[in-house]
């Protein structure tokens, strides 16, 4: 049971997100429930789910009266019996607001555990400061609208209430008896704060304080690694979801800041009406798919009048529609006019972008007005209209209604390298094709020329808007043409041009797939080298998808027909992967590749975990005690959870026993210890499957090959074996 009473509605929705381990496509099902207000919370006291999440509205109200407020919301939910659980405080992750207030309004019903870190935002607490992109707060502009300076430290701003808390630094919270200093910290001092740089942190964290009983304060960070610790019920509770409504999309953006302008601009060039307010501006009501943006400068002196003349004209203008709202002030506002205090969160689009459905229907997409790149808007807006055109039930996200088949997007990697040509063969695959229907992201011209020199001028490669308007054929090859390459760009060389072309394919694809248009990616390979010239400095394919699609951690599986491999760490160098191989990563990459398993058909997987020293360590003999601080207790962690897992292992036995049967798949720590073998056993069947993302993803197992691009050389047995291995999973 976990309940989350958070200060503002984006907060709030953003911790249901991270606690609840929402999909990027919507679910059926109704994971929990978020309410608007005490008043609400008060009202479902009797029927409350096992995740709950309640916006008190706190952030811009006086301190005393937001402490009064949160002590109200403390009682009912203590009342309900949900004190058993965990309780979140959900504060502003640069602690705007009354955070000093609040946590002192919580520590007079428990000890609080203060740390405000989100590690995936890049936003860290290093000796109790917080820190944006290794930046201390006070030197960012981001307190730019703020009264007053910003607090140099936690300690710093808890002293502006009184309180002198106790302090938990990196260095103890990695040492061997972290949970009993904090547990006495927490008893002796009441309110203690917390650095936290990783994940990892924020889980050594929450489960200390949970197991003493403490309130956790703190940002989108603690509340996922509260969600990773809980063992929240599966299944639907609470009442069925509501039916989605027909209607238009009203988008409201109550920020005047570039980035702001830019989102709005974009949804403007994919055809969205968009309408400027400002003091005496017009909006129109008729129905109509349209967005709607505060168009006046910044003043701290006026922005509370401002604000509500803005609301009260854009949530008259969206009467009857959808919503996706920005900023939490004004989405709480919009909601509060249209009398929306009743929440079921469904998906969440990218981080911090989440999509609820309310009881008259009625889709609401709320995100906090700083998150998200250029083309957030227009992503979470095709997520809402993925939604719409079936007003009885929630569909199935990226099935084409006319097709009995997943659609699978194939993007179309380095225009030079033998990509293209593979995707020529694997996409007009009678065996493919009786499993998906796939829409490459690419460019036509290049495929065409592809088809051409593999000798398959049969094929018509057909240019489509939208996933929804591909056709499967033998003879057929539906692409979305980006036109990004030029015509006579050759084969086999390295170029930026084609790197830039890589990155828009596989971007695109992430924006379908997590708005639901398709229902998994397929990758043709990318040139890290073109990628980096282009300006896009990933790693690979791995790391660019996680940053993408808003993933927080991901692991790579490599899978032959006789071996399947995942990694604990990949793209780093020996040194700096046996540095970051701790117990937590290790239990996670074990539960990942328990889960990608079991959605692969396998029901009980059998796991074997490589150490990393020869022989184990032969009890000590080699290297520093890797196997038993870093792995075995990662190990026995999934064992208790029920997971079939056995280690640590020397590796080279251990990939003997798996190719032999013994095992369903082998856990590497490193890059090379599993690729070696994999590569050895069968590149040209092999498959690259990213485990942890929001969306399926599957890739060939080899690169460009740009030694052979363009001359009928290259073997696309690979791209078929990961576009069936797609759809299986897609299908399952």
């Amino acid at each position: 049971m976990i309940t989350i009473l958070a200060d503002d509605l984006s907060g709030a929705q953003e911790a249901f997100a991270a606690a609840g381990s929402l999909p990027a496509v919507a679910s059926p099902r109704s994971s929990g429930l978020l309410l608007l207000g005490a008043d609400a919370l008060a009202r479902e006291e009797a029927r409350l789910p096992a995740l709950l999440a309640v916006d008190l509205d706190l952030r811009h109200r006086q301190p005393a009266a937001a402490a009064d407020a949160l002590r109200g919301a403390l009682g009912t939910a203590l009342g309900a019996g949900r004190g058993q659980g965990a309780l979140v405080l959900k504060i502003d992750s640069i602690l705007r607001g009354p955070v000093a207030s609040l946590v002192a309004a919580a520590a007079e019903h428990a000890p609080v555990l203060l740390c405000p870190a989100v590690p995936s935002l890049g936003r860290t607490v290093v000796d109790a400061q917080v820190r944006v992109d290794g930046t201390p707060l006070e030197e960012t502009g981001l307190w730019a609208l703020e009264p007053g300076a910003p607090p140099r430290s936690l300690v710093d701003l808890l002293a502006r209430e009184g309180r002198r808390p106790g302090s938990i630094g990196l260095a103890a919270l990695r040492g061997p008896d972290a949970a009993s200093q904090l547990a006495a910290r927490l008893r002796r001092d009441r309110v203690v704060v917390a650095d936290a740089e990783t994940d990892a942190d924020c889980d050594v964290l929450a489960a200390a304080a949970l197991s003493a009983g403490a309130v956790i304060a703190g940002a989108g960070g603690m509340a996922a690694a509260v969600g990773r610790g809980a063992a929240l019920p599966s299944g639907a509770p609470g009442d069925p979801l509501p039916a989605v409504a027909p209607g238009p999309l009203a988008v409201i953006v109550g920020s005047a800041a570039e980035a702001a302008r830019a989102q709005v601009a974009a949804l403007a060039e994919a055809g969205c009406e968009v309408h400027a307010w400002h003091p005496g501006a017009h909006l129109p009501h008729e129905p109509a798919d349209r967005a709607i943006l505060l168009d006046a400068p910044p003043d701290p002196a006026r922005a509370g009048a401002l604000g509500e003349a803005f609301t009260a004209a854009a949530a008259a203008a969206a009467a009857g529609h959808h919503l996706v709202l920005t900023g939490g002030q004004t989405a709480r506002a919009v909601l509060a006019r249209r009398g929306i205090d009743r929440l079921h969160p469904i998906a969440q689009v990218h981080h911090g972008a989440v999509l609820a459905l309310a009881e008259d229907g009625l889709l609401v997409a709320t995100r906090p007005g700083s998150f998200g790149d250029r083309d957030s808007l227009r992503g979470i807006r095709d997520a809402v209209a993925a939604l719409r055109p079936d007003p009885d039930r929630i569909p199935v996200p990226g099935r084409n209604p006319a097709m009995s088949a997943p659609v699978i997007a194939v993007t179309m990697g380095d225009a030079a390298g033998v990509g293209p040509e593979v995707i020529v063969s694997a996409c007009t695959d009678p065996e493919i094709l009786a499993l998906c229907t796939p829409v490459v992201i690419g460019d036509a011209r290049r495929l065409r020329r592809a088809a051409q020199s593999i000798g398959r001028e049969d094929v018509e490669v057909r240019a489509v808007a939208e996933p929804a308007q591909a056709v499967g054929g033998t003879g057929v090859l539906s692409v979305i043409d980006l036109d990004l390459i030029p015509e006579d760009l050759p084969f086999g060389e390295l170029s930026a041009v084609a790197g830039e072309g890589s990155y828009r394919f596989i971007e695109r694809a992430a924006r379908l797939a997590l708005a639901g248009q398709v229902q998994a990616i397929c990758t043709a390979p990318l040139n890290k080298e073109a990628l980096h010239a282009a300006g896009h400095v990933y790693p690979g394919h791995t790391e660019l998808l996680a940053a993408l699609t808003g993933a927080e951690e991901v692991s790579m599986m490599l899978a032959t027909p006789n071996l399947r491999v995942i990694h604990v760490t990949t793209h780093v160098g020996l040194l700096d992967a046996v540095a970051r191989i701790e117990p937590g990563l290790v239990e996670r990459t074990i539960r990942r590749g328990h889960e990608a398993l079991v959605r692969a058909g396998v029901p009980a997987p059998r796991i074997g975990v490589c150490a990393i020293n020869p022989h184990a360590g032969e009890g000590g003999l080699f290297g520093y005690g890797e196997e038993a601080e870093k792995i075995a207790p990662g190990v026995e962690a999934a064992r208790a959870d029920g997971i079939d897992a056995t280690g640590p292992l020397p590796a080279d036995t251990l990939f003997y026993l798996a190719t032999r049967g013994d095992y369903d798949l082998v856990v590497a720590m490193y890059h090379d210890q599993g690729h070696g073998p994999i590569k050895a056993l069968g590149i040209e069947a092999g498959v690259n499957i990213t485990v942890g993302l929001p969306v399926i993803r599957t890739s060939v197992d080899h690169g460009t090959a740009f030694d052979i691009a363009g001359r009928n050389l290259a073997d696309p047995r690979s791209m078929v074996e990961a576009m069936r291995q797609a759809a299986a999973m897609a299908t399952r």
